[in-house]
């Protein structure tokens, strides 16, 4: 008999992860072998595990799934990341195909298509959700002229940056976030003003506005948070 199919789980609601682990598990060919509910952890315990395949949610506290991401595939260039989102909005799609993930599924869909779209994967093809496969950049095409606007906005921030600016943008305080990230309060108040000066916005609200408009955090996100 074969070995399981590794999978971590990138979900920040304990009872989804709980809810996916069980029916990834149910036919007894897949095993979950690590749960994230931030992205920073993400990105650790995939360094850590080397899991088989990873399902990352978008919407992911502390660190997004985008740039968890981003993270995982330039330490590891061979992971394979399906995007498990509620999202189907074009941008997010878009994002998340020019970082290299091999499948993106809806909250919506059946257990049994996120199985198949692990196996899928673990094979080396791609899985998308079938309300999707219309909207997926064939693998060759060039990007659009939208995509290539998308990705240089992103771009102009380095990776401890976007870190700083998503982190600004949930409401954390310089020192809770030299905290998180393990660096001095003066480091990360250098950072904010750098950032600031690279992107020409001069307070906080206009950090949040441009973190919500890069896709580095949601809107709903400050729902939480207020």
């Amino acid at each position: 008999m074969s070995d399981p199919i590794t999978v971590l789980l990138a979900e920040d609601h304990t009872v989804v992860r709980e809810g996916l682990r069980s029916l990834l598990e149910a036919g007894g060919d897949i095993r979950v072998v690590g749960e994230a509910s931030t992205g920073r952890q993400a990105v650790n315990m995939a360094l850590h595990l080397h899991p088989d395949v990873i399902v990352m949610d978008i919407a992911m506290p502390i660190l997004n799934g985008m740039e968890a991401t981003r993270q995982i595939r330039k330490s590891i260039p061979d992971a394979r990341v399906i995007v498990l989102s509620a999202h189907n909005d074009q941008a997010y799609i878009d994002q998340m195909m020019t970082l290299g993930v091999v499948g993106y599924l809806l909250k919506e869909t059946s257990a049994h298509n996120l199985s198949r779209a692990v196996r899928e994967v673990h094979q080396g093809r791609s899985y998308f959700s079938p309300s999707l496969s219309g909207r997926i950049y064939p693998r060759g095409k060039a990007p659009s002229v939208g995509e290539i606007a998308a990705r240089s906005k992103r771009t102009t921030l380095s990776s401890r940056e976007v870190e700083v600016v998503q982190l600004i943008a949930e409401g954390h305080a310089n020192k809770q976030i030299a905290s998180e990230l393990g660096l001095s309060v003066k480091t990360i108040e250098k950072h904010r003003q750098r950032v600031m000066e690279k992107l020409d916005i001069h307070d906080t609200a206009g950090l949040t506005r441009y973190a919500i408009a890069a896709g580095i955090i949601e809107s709903t996100v400050l729902l939480t948070i207020e």
